[in-house]
């Protein structure tokens, strides 16, 4: 039977299109990927340093990891949010000035961010080791000041590989160096403390003598007293970024603080903390995609390309969410080996397995929700965010996790799946938003933010 002619034409229409269509994804995507895998790499090697020194401390005893889980996840963890979140200032900031070919400010961003930086019941037996190892863990605190805007200012003009290379090159160092503290020289604690304080500031003067040594001409032209000059209305955007972040990173804290209580806190603690180092870890990877969405939406804002800006949410969106499903699948059908990574106690082992079916969920969800979290930065949406987070975290997650845990002896699994809850409506929330942005406003306002913070205006007046 002879195929209708308006039918062939239309196929013939069509194909172009759908070819078209295949070809900008296959660009968006290399772009992505450009960004994204290098960031990965790093973000997961940073993360392996605290998930080294946990598992080298987990063959020590129960007791002993949950001390250095309760300083990774309480002290660390609250400083941490703090950290990154004035350096997403810098993100957005820097990123927009890029994609606008105003390179002249960013070394000036970077210094008016390390200034900032610089300047801003559990049980007895877990509490009295925590407390030891977090006085030896101070000079890492430091080194995380200025680690963080230095990631965002190379990350800001794409400069990942450097980053990736260092990263691996500190954390072959840091496992080297917890052999020796730890394992040879029986150090214990503090010899875990100091493998980490050695790492972290390895890891820092790498990336700053990379930028001051004369590899960004245009970007770092030296130390100069602009950097002290409109310090006030850089600090409103870094304590948005921060209060945005902080609520994130320090929801996990509030939920180990909720599980310390519980009957037999140590395995509580151990159980869920296992569960965090890996679902942090896969965090890490999205991580990456979280940069590159923050990047590229930021680039193309400030470049005056809505469409463009839209375009590579979807794509980061999508390669965030296969991977969700490919680590969630990992985690089930592992759920009675990947404890014994971090313990030898068979109670500890049998209670984590217990919640390999909520990371798992957990693990796909907090694939997704990064890379929207990036859109947000990349755009300047850090308040609205915090609001966001504000209600979902702690208006719902912890007040449900703690009525479940304590009040219908839930415990762990009661607290871990009210987190959930919290995430899962988080998530729904910023998809919301995003569906509904006028992406040719956000590229307008990119603009005007660009001319206000940008490298002629404030040289005219620091002059």
């Amino acid at each position: 039977m002879e195929e209708n002619p308006l039918r062939i034409w239309k196929k013939a229409m069509y194909f172009p299109y759908r070819k078209q269509i295949a070809n900008k994804w296959w660009e968006e995507f290399k772009k992505v990927c450009h960004i994204g895998g290098p960031a990965i790499i790093t973000s997961v090697s940073v993360f392996s340093l605290d998930f080294i020194t946990a598992a080298f401390v987990g063959q020590l005893g129960d007791v002993e990891l949950a001390a250095v889980s309760e300083v990774q996840n309480v002290v660390l963890g609250f400083i941490t949010g703090i950290m990154l979140g004035l350096g997403s200032a810098l993100e957005t900031l820097c990123g927009q000035a890029v994609g606008a070919g105003e390179f002249n400010m960013l070394g000036i961003y970077l210094q008016r961010s390390w200034i900032i930086s610089m300047l801003l019941h559990q049980d007895p037996k877990i509490s009295d080791l925590a407390g030891k190892f977090a006085i030896w863990t101070i000079p890492e605190i430091f080194a995380s000041a200025l680690n963080y805007p230095t990631e965002k200012f190379l990350q800001a003009q794409s400069k990942v590989w450097f980053m990736a290379f260092s990263t691996m090159l500190t954390l072959v160092i840091h496992v080297l160096l917890n052999w020796i503290f730890v394992t040879k020289l029986g150090m214990g604690l503090v010899g875990a403390a100091i493998s980490g304080n050695i790492s972290f500031w390895i890891l820092t003067v790498v990336k700053i003598i990379y930028i001051v040594c004369g590899w960004f001409p245009e970007a770092w032209t030296g130390f100069s007293y602009l950097a002290f000059k409109s310090l006030t209305k850089f600090l409103k955007l870094s304590i948005s970024s921060a209060v945005m972040l902080c609520l994130e990173v320090w929801y996990y804290t509030a939920v180990i603080l909720i599980v310390g209580s519980l009957k037999d806190a140590a395995i509580a603690i151990d159980s869920i903390s296992i569960c965090m180092n890996l679902q942090v870890w896969t965090l890490m990877v999205a991580l990456g995609f979280s940069i590159s969405a923050s990047v590229r939406v930021s680039n193309e804002l400030g470049a005056g390309n809505p469409k463009a800006a839209k375009f590579t949410v979807g794509v980061n969106v999508l390669i965030s969410a296969i991977l969700g499903v490919f680590f969630a699948v990992i985690i089930l059908a592992t759920k009675n080996q990947f404890p014994r990574m971090f313990s030898k106690e068979q109670h500890v082992i049998s209670e984590t397995s217990k919640l390999s079916y909520i990371l798992a969920l957990t693990i796909f969800i907090s694939s997704i929700q990064p890379v929207l979290h990036g859109v947000a930065i990349g755009a300047g949406w850090q308040f609205l965010v915090a609001i966001v987070n504000f209600g979902c975290y702690y208006g719902l997650g912890l007040p449900i996790g703690a009525l479940l845990g304590y009040k219908f002896n839930l415990g762990v699994q009661g607290v871990w799946s009210a987190m959930l809850g919290g995430s899962l409506l988080q998530t729904i929330i910023l998809f919301v938003i995003i569906g509904r942005t006028n992406w040719q406003k956000e590229a307008l306002q990119a603009e005007a933010r660009v001319r206000r913070w940008g490298g002629p205006v404030e040289t005219q007046l620091g002059s």
